[in-house]
């Protein structure tokens, strides 16, 4: 191991001793795109699975003035010379920059693009994905707000060896965590975050020292779940407030909630249960400002 300066060289980049174990020097890529993800990464190096490759999302426009943004996983690869590619389509030049590295593992975690299979089956062990669900229940893009929304109690993540068909692949590890009566989708996934930077490369060194269990999905206990719309937002104050508790802590932080008062749009930007009754305490009126629930009330019959 070559060390300079209090720093030492592993996969082509210094770090310093105390941030990273060692292991025999492996080929990973690592696919991901939202902003949390680099916590992966940062995981990946401390346990001493630097990455090689980072593949993310194109730069995309962001803001009112459309200023060409970075995704926070190529900012932190430039930060530390790792290679960043960027492809609007996993293609056959895509595929063709790939195939010129031997691989031994690919790592996705929210990537948001469907990958190909031949990209899948591409390292020697495969590709894992990180998913927040006890698979097989949720396969799919929401799992998260879709356990709040059907009021689980517990939910979890799963590590799993990709395949082409949709969170289908053989079960690697799993980790349950607890839904709290006040957890948002921001909080529970929060919770969900912390649990997978552990199982995540604790299930990398079962993988290359050959102890990895791998169950099969049973598929007569699969659910699925879809991408939101945002009219699926709208309330009917009317309604259970049990349901419109759990719409609201599934929505927020996505597609949020709101209702409709003679015509006008009222956005809801905290709320809370009381007992069986939801209450809400924060909106923002269709062209407005926020403002308590209250004051919004008063305003109206002044």
């Amino acid at each position: 191991m070559l060390e300079k300066n209090g720093l030492f060289l592993y996969n082509s980049i210094f770090y310093r001793k105390s941030q990273v174990c060692y292991h025999t020097p492996m080929n990973i890529a690592f696919f991901g795109t939202p902003a949390f993800t680099t916590d992966f990464l940062d995981t990946l190096v401390t346990h001493g699975y630097a990455p090689t490759l980072v593949v993310t999302a194109p730069d995309r426009p962001v803001g009112r003035g459309m200023l060409m943004t970075a995704p926070e996983p190529k900012n932190w690869a430039d930060a530390r010379g790792i290679k960043v590619l960027q492809p609007e389509k996993l293609d056959d030049a895509f595929f063709a920059q790939l195939s010129e590295t031997q691989w031994d593992l690919f790592v996705v975690v929210a990537y948001g693009k469907i990958i190909p299979e031949r990209v899948i089956n591409l390292p020697k062990f495969g590709t894992i994905n990180v998913h927040y669900s006890l698979l097989p229940k949720y396969r799919g893009a929401t799992p998260t707000e879709s356990a709040i929304l059907n009021g689980d109690a517990t939910t979890g993540v799963t590590i799993q060896q990709m395949v082409y068909k949709l969170d289908a692949g053989d079960i690697l590890s799993t980790k349950e965590v607890s839904i709290d009566p006040t957890d948002t989708t921001l909080t529970l996934r929060d919770k969900l975050n912390k649990q997978a930077l552990t199982l995540l490369p604790e299930t990398i060194n079962h993988i290359f020292d050959g102890t990895i269990t791998r169950i099969s999905q049973d598929e007569s206990l699969v659910t699925t779940c879809g991408k939101f719309t945002k009219d699926m937002g709208k309330l009917n104050l009317s309604d259970s407030g049990i349901i419109n508790d759990r719409k609201y802590r599934a929505y927020t932080g996505s597609i949020g909630t709101y209702f409709f008062d003679n015509g006008t749009r009222i956005k809801i930007t905290n709320a809370h249960l009381d007992g069986e009754q939801f209450v809400i305490d924060e909106v923002i009126p269709e062209n407005g400002k926020r403002m308590s629930y209250r004051a919004y009330l008063t305003s109206k019959s002044a």
